[in-house]
């Protein structure tokens, strides 16, 4: 994947969580370690390792706030999620 390309998904994603957010069924807390990152769509200067780091950190955020459990389809997804947001975290 091209880095714009990566930046658009970014994007996209980030609509997602903020609607997400706006849910009161849904805790925010669950989107704080996409936040400490510091890292968003609009910062192009940022490294393409870094932008994918945050877009797996976010899909695992994400698919935690859409699952009923683990053992759910978002629930795997939000764990495969995490395990490639530790690896790109790695690449950094």
């Amino acid at each position: 994947m091209h880095k714009d390309e990566l930046l658009e998904l970014h994007e996209q994603m980030v609509k997602i969580m903020e609607y997400f957010r706006a849910r009161e069924d849904v805790d925010s807390a669950l989107f704080e370690p996409y936040e400490q990152l510091t890292v968003d769509p609009s910062h192009v200067h940022k490294s393409k390792s870094e932008h994918k780091h945050a877009v797996f950190v976010l899909g695992n955020a994400l698919a935690t706030a859409m699952s009923e459990d683990e053992f759910s389809s978002a629930g795997r997804v939000g764990k495969r999620m995490k395990e490639l947001a530790e690896d790109a975290e790695n690449k950094i």
